[in-house]
């Protein structure tokens, strides 16, 4: 276990020094906005570019990757499903992204150091870190892009159907053809543009010079210390789980689905449908027990939808993982 909290221990030094930063103010009031803004647009696609050009896809297209795929998407639906008669009112990209946090994994800066240190190798995050940037993230971006576009037409019908009858309403400017908007705006968005270069290349075999490739490696290690830093700096002045937020049930419920529905699923999955052994299914549930993914608060952020959820599901499953992993450990090891 101790090789767990060196993982955790990286990842909540860079968190504080975010606190640290937001605290004291040195960076100003948009710097939180800044860089997240700078992690959704320019480091987080250029780290899927590199992770994804140097994957060896067609070696992790087995059951790993379908265990959790499936036990992802379980989650997110259980999330859904149980938040549409418990939790009134929320609007279908809040629910969306909080559905995310609880089914998003840590798979890049927390999986890979527990598949090393833990697991025994480092490979063993490779299906779940490939899953959720080929697959999992252009799904929720185009659903995002989808959900945000159709709420923001709603307010703008509201807002004329509203204005004084005496006066003009105002113009509300359509695209000629919505479905043709929607597919531009997903097919254009950075996350998914560097999803499916990075694909590209790693099923070609074809490269990018050594400048080039080099700068965008470096232009990608933006992306996890900006992701950290910024949400260090929303904990700034924030309490987690406030009753005045009106959140703290969706917290509760999306944190409750993260640790115990996903890697339960995960578990079901792995042992009853795939008949893995139980060394891989020992692997595949401590990979779903990871807690939720930083760039879920970024991309909460990005869209203006979830931000008090992602947040805090982010802070109670970082901390909650720990014991856990370790209750998967006694269980399954």
């Amino acid at each position: 276990m101790i090789e767990v909290l060196s993982g955790f221990s990286v990842v909540w030094v860079i968190i504080l020094v975010g606190l640290l930063l937001g605290r004291t103010g040195v960076l100003g009031d948009e710097a939180r906005e800044v860089l997240s803004r700078t992690a959704f647009f320019v480091g987080n696609p250029a780290l899927l570019f590199v992770t994804l050009s140097r994957a060896d896809v067609g070696a992790v297209l087995g059951p790993q990757l379908w265990v959790a795929c499936l036990s992802a998407f379980a989650a997110a639906v259980v999330f859904l499903g149980l938040s549409i008669p418990l939790l009134k009112g929320r609007p279908a990209s809040e629910r969306v992204m909080s559905g995310l946090s609880a089914s998003l994994v840590n798979s890049a800066n927390l999986g890979i150091p527990i598949a090393t240190y833990v697991l025994g190798d480092a490979a063993l995050a490779a299906p779940a870190l490939i899953f959720q940037l080929a697959i999992y993230t252009p799904v929720y971006v185009a659903v995002m892009d989808w959900a945000t576009t159709h709420e923001a037409a709603a307010r703008a019908s509201s807002a004329g159907a509203a204005h004084d009858a005496g006066a003009p309403a105002p113009r509300t400017v359509r695209p000629r053809n919505p479905v043709l908007a929607q597919l531009r705006q997903t097919a254009t968005n950075p996350m998914i543009l560097g999803a499916f270069g990075g694909l590209l290349l790693s099923f070609t075999g074809w490269t990018l010079p050594g400048p080039l490739m080099t700068s965008v490696e470096l232009i990608g290690g933006l992306s996890i210390p900006a992701m950290l830093i910024a949400f260090g700096m929303s904990l700034a002045g924030s309490r987690p789980l406030a009753r005045d937020s009106g959140r703290r049930a969706d917290v509760l419920l999306a944190s409750a689905v993260k640790l115990v529905v996903h890697p339960l699923v995960a578990w079901m999955i792995a042992q009853f449908v795939f008949g893995l052994d139980a060394r891989r299914v020992f692997v595949a549930v401590v990979l779903a027990s990871l807690p939720t993914a930083q760039n879920v608060y970024v991309s909460a952020v990005r869209y203006r939808a979830g931000e008090t959820v992602s947040k805090d599901t982010i802070l109670v499953t970082t901390i909650v993982a720990i014991p856990a992993m370790i209750a998967v450990a006694l269980l399954l090891a």
